[in-house]
């Protein structure tokens, strides 16, 4: 069995700094006072891995990590769980998901990896009504446009016309944002706040045709 050395130093200077007679903000700490540094902590590691930076990316690698050791000894604390039921169930999640390797199923491409993921997800959240159900609303409207839009499209309630605004590389799609949202700029509009705006009404359509079991897919970029 490999041993981690480093990651056990790492733990118990978390458990030393948070015990009685250690550091006095880090025994004030909660996860809701935490979430900020969290979210602050998983953009830079972000930055990190865009940047190609080695030593960046050990830095800020770290930096979440300690932010996981931080929550599971907060809970450990109160008597809710601990770093280990957090990795026991990490461990589980990932060898019932991957039959594949851990079991007897086959799956070859990427592909149908993906849809075999999909499949257990289903087994493991029965009570999930709605394939926009576990999506974090608090996404940046980005990357949560783009999470929905890809649900929808996976089960087919959702259509993009790609040929609606043509574009070959993301540079072309960089500078188009970009665009636009200057222009909301000039116009005293908030870019962020419309997408979520526009987000919440595709999300209430999408909820509203799976319980009306609608099969014909809507259009998102077309002219009609």
């Amino acid at each position: 069995m490999a041993t981690h050395p480093k990651l056990e130093e790492l733990i118990a200077t978390l458990e030393h700094l948070r015990a009685p007679g250690g550091c006095a903000w880090d025994r004030e700490q909660t996860h809701e006072s935490l979430v900020q540094y969290l979210v602050e902590e998983t953009f830079e590691l972000v930055d990190a891995i865009e940047a190609g930076d080695d030593a960046e990316l050990i830095e800020e690698l770290g930096d979440v990590l300690y932010q996981v050791l931080f929550h599971s000894d907060i809970a450990a604390e109160e008597g809710r769980f601990t770093l280990e039921d957090v990795a026991a169930h990490m461990t589980q999640k990932m060898v019932g998901r991957h039959p594949h390797v851990f079991g007897e199923a086959s799956a070859d491409t990427a592909d149908e990896v993906v849809a075999m993921w999909d499949e257990r997800k289903k087994i493991e959240k029965p009570g999930r009504t709605s394939v926009l159900d576990g999506i974090p609303q608090g996404m940046p409207s980005l990357a949560l446009a783009d999470k929905v839009l890809g649900r929808a499209q996976k089960v087919g309630l959702i259509e993009v016309d790609a040929a609606a605004i043509p574009m070959a590389t993301e540079d072309e799609l960089g500078g188009l944002l970009l665009a636009i949202v200057a222009s909301a700029k000039s116009s005293g509009l908030d870019a962020e706040r419309a997408l979520r705006t526009t987000l919440r009404g595709l999300q209430d359509e999408i909820r509203a045709e799976e319980a009306l079991g609608a099969s014909d897919a809507g259009v998102i970029g077309t002219t009609d």
